[in-house]
Order: structure tokens, then sequence, then C-alpha cells
């Protein structure tokens, strides 16, 4: 006969024996949510726009739509004279540019930018994705990816309401984009105002120097039909080349930026560190072209800016000391974000296309544009001789590979 003592631990190991199943039935169903949850992406997009865009109510100098409003026949008139201006001193037509831009406030900006990264980063997501979250990664794994989403989407908010307060302009081309409609020029209004006075420049010189600066970035894109595709192909590749990396990517950026706080990186990027030697050639590639795609565009603003910007020179000599001037916080962030490149990219490239155009006159800068093979290379960048020797002086070789993005002046 059983014991009453033997039946209360029957009981009990029923009970324990639901209890266990229900919590293991309830784990599963969890971790399934939580992996599908993980797997929605790397990045929550509409909080990072949130995010960005409440950090910017927070900043001075705020606009009213009515306000933005009242700008736009100043930029319209600028751009009147800038075109034909630009086009004499290019050799070229930029039709339609004009009906293309427009007087944005810094939410805007973001808006747009958000755009962009979303298309740029999508592709990156489905292979990291494939690498955090596996197929039946568990409740730890989906969890870890949930923590890490919610961490970099506040780094990315941070950074764009960090760049939205210095923004100045931008020629916003999606150049992933399936649509190969030209891009826009975008003029961030708040930022623009709050420089100029920051500068004690005239406001409408100072609009018509940076307006001149983004519509380079146009012809550089559209007068050139070769350019765009070129880069896309070229960022689409590199891309699927970091995305398919080792998947200890996150740990091996936080060793590599402790590392560069601590002052034992060496030279270079701490970007490039992070890289393969063969990723690491074609970013330095990139940056060659990046930097004649930005210092090509303050070469001219300067010099087709003399003739339409009152005080162009003291205007240029202000901006250019101001980049110079930034507080201990912001070169961090700069450093850290990898921005600090794009300053150098400025420095760099209008260095080498002052000393070819100063070599060889006007030819010698539409030469730059004629195809992938006319290109600076890394090495040219530094040394422009060495582009007028193989260019100009010599057979053309091999294009270089690289790629580019394009974004706006910054103050």
């Amino acid at each position: 006969m059983t014991s009453r003592r033997d039946w209360r631990d029957d009981r009990v190991l029923q009970a324990g024996f639901l209890v266990g199943t229900a919590v293991g039935a309830a784990a599963t169903v969890l971790g399934r949510r939580f992996e599908r949850s993980a797997r929605r992406g790397l990045v929550d997009w509409p909080t990072v726009e949130r995010v960005a865009i409440a950090r910017l109510r927070r900043a001075p100098g705020s606009l009213s739509d009515a306000e933005l409003r009242a700008t736009e026949p100043a930029y319209a008139e600028a751009m009147a004279r800038i075109i034909p201006a630009l086009s004499e001193a290019l050799g070229t037509d930029l039709p339609g540019v004009v009906e293309r831009s427009g007087v944005v406030d810094r939410a805007e900006w973001v808006r747009a930018n958000v755009v962009s990264f979303t298309s740029m980063l999508g592709r990156l997501e489905r292979h990291l994705l494939d690498q955090i979250v596996p197929p039946e990664a568990g409740f730890g794994k989906a969890a870890m990816a949930i923590a890490n989403r919610w961490v970099a989407t506040r780094q990315l908010g941070f950074l764009l309401g960090f760049m939205g307060q210095r923004v100045l302009g931008q020629y916003d081309l999606a150049l992933l984009s399936a649509e190969t409609t030209p891009g826009r020029l975008l003029f961030v209004e708040e930022n623009i105002r709050r420089t100029a006075h920051s500068l004690g420049v005239p406001l409408d010189a100072f609009r018509t120097w940076i307006a001149l600066h983004e519509t380079t970035h146009a012809f550089e894109f559209e007068a050139h039909p070769w350019l765009r595709p070129y880069l896309a192909e070229r960022l689409e590749a590199q891309l699927d080349a970091l995305g398919r990396g080792k998947p200890t990517l996150g740990k091996d950026a936080l060793d590599v930026i402790g590392r560069w706080l601590r002052g034992e990186n060496g030279e270079g990027s701490w970007i490039e560190r992070l890289m393969s030697d063969e990723q690491a050639r074609s970013f330095r590639e990139t940056q060659a072209v990046m930097s004649l795609l930005e210092g090509f565009s303050d070469y001219i603003m300067d010099a087709v800016g003399r003739d339409l910007v009152p005080g162009v020179e003291r205007i240029s000599a202000r901006f250019h000391a101001r980049r110079e001037q930034r507080t201990g916080m912001d070169k961090a962030i700069l450093r850290l974000t990898g921005m600090d490149l794009k300053l150098a990219q400025y420095r760099r490239g209008a260095r080498f296309v002052e000393a070819v155009a100063t070599a060889r006159g006007p030819e010698a800068l539409r030469r730059l544009w004629e195809g992938p093979e006319t290109l600076p290379r890394p090495d040219e960048i530094e040394a422009p001789e060495r582009w007028v020797a193989r260019v100009l002086d010599g057979p053309v070789a091999s294009p270089p590979i690289g790629l580019s993005s394009v974004s706006g002046a910054s103050a």
C-alpha cells in the first residue's frame, strides 16, 4: 500500500515536471520571439531619427518653417549667379540643379541622411545578422543582439545629432539606390546662419560661398555619368566584403579603440586596423577619391568665388581657421567616428587640385574627370607630380579600385 508520504512525493515530482515543462516551453517561445526581434535589424532607424531630432531641438538657432521659406529667394538668387559662372569655368552645362535645391532645417537633414544610412547599412545587416543571430541561436545570443541594437541605435542618433548642428550644405545622392535620379542640393539654413554670425562674415556672401561648394559636387557627378555607377559598384563590393568578415568585428573594434585611446595605435586611422590588407588598400583608394571630390569643391569655391563672393578671401580664411580650432570633445568625437578623415580629405584634396592647376592649368583639371583611369591614386594625392607624370606625360595605367559617398560641407 502506498504511503501518504510517497503519494505526496509523487505529486511533487509531477508538479515539478509540469512546471519544468512549462518553463522550458515558455523559454523556447520567448527565445524564438527574441530571435525574431533581434533579426529585425542591427539598428532601429526610426528611433535613430527620433534621438537625433530630439537632440537638435535643444540646439540654439532654430528657425520656424516660415523663416526657412523666407530665405528661399536668397538661395535662388545665389544659384542664378553660380550656375552660369560655374558652367563657364568648368566647361559644361548643369541643367536642373536649381530646381533640385532646397532650404531645410536640421531635422530634415537628419531625415534625408537616415534614408541614406538605412540603404547603405541595410546591405551590411543581411550578412552580419546571420553571424550574430543564426537560426536557432537561442535566448542568450538574441538578447545580446537586442542589447547591441539598443546601444548602436543611440550611438547613431547621437552622431547624427552632433553632425546635424555642423553640416552647412549637402549634395544628397543615394549611390546605392536602384533609381538613377539626380541628387538634391540641401542647404541647412540654421547652421549656415549661426556659422556666418560666429565668423563675423556677411550672411548672403557666406550662403553663396557654401552653395558654390555643393553645386560643384553636383558638377562632379552629373557632368560625368560614369562616376556614379563606378562608385556604387565599389561601395557594394566593399560592404559585401565587410559583411562577410569575421563575426568578432564588434569586439575587435572595442579593442582597437581602447588601444587608440591609450595611444598604442601608432599612425593611421583606427578604422583601417579592423580591415584585412585588401580592404585597407581599397579603403585608402577610397580616401584618395574622396579627397579629390572634397578638395576639388574647396578649390573651385575659392577660385570661382573670387568673382562671385565679396570678401571671399576673408570668408575662406576664417572658415578654415575655425575648422582647426575645435574643442577637445569635438576632436575626440570626430576621431572616434572617423569624421576626422573628412577634414583631412579637404586639406589633402585642395592641395592636390591646386598643385595640378598651378602646374598645368584648367585643362589638367578637366583630365581628372575623364574616367576611372585618371582618378588620383593614394600615393598621388600626397605627390601631385606623380599624377601629372602618369596621366599627362605618360601612358595611363589600369584604374584604381575605390569607392566614395558624398557628404556636404560642415563647419
